[in-house]
């Protein structure tokens, strides 16, 4: 071993910079995320929203143990199915109301032979 000097292995010495931060120990990660995204079939949208939500949504995030972007992917996929089906249910209403009005609300049986 060299002269080297031994540099201690401690938070402050990597906030200070004495780790980590020499470049000809650094090696640039391969760019993946657009795979990844098409994987999981993601794509990034802009939206403005908030402060306070966004803070509403990091402390959630928190709570839960997770990012507050997933959180935030999560209640919009919760929201979007529910009112899905709400829509689904609404129609389907509509359309038996509209049978019964024309006197159609229920198949008729064949009669028993």
């Amino acid at each position: 071993m060299g002269n080297a000097k031994k540099i201690p292995g401690t938070v402050e010495a990597w906030e200070q910079g004495d780790l980590g931060e020499d470049e000809a120990h650094a090696v640039v990660a391969p760019d993946e995320s657009a795979a990844l995204d098409r994987a999981l079939g993601l794509q990034a949208v802009s939206i403005r929203l908030q402060k306070s939500l966004i803070s509403d949504f990091k402390f959630l995030a928190e709570e839960h143990g997770m990012g507050y972007q997933p959180l935030m992917r999560e209640a919009l996929r919760r929201f979007a199915e529910a009112e899905m089906k709400r829509l689904a249910v609404k129609y389907a209403n509509e359309r038996r109301r509209g049978a019964a009005e024309q006197g159609d609300s229920k198949p008729k049986r064949p009669k028993a032979a």
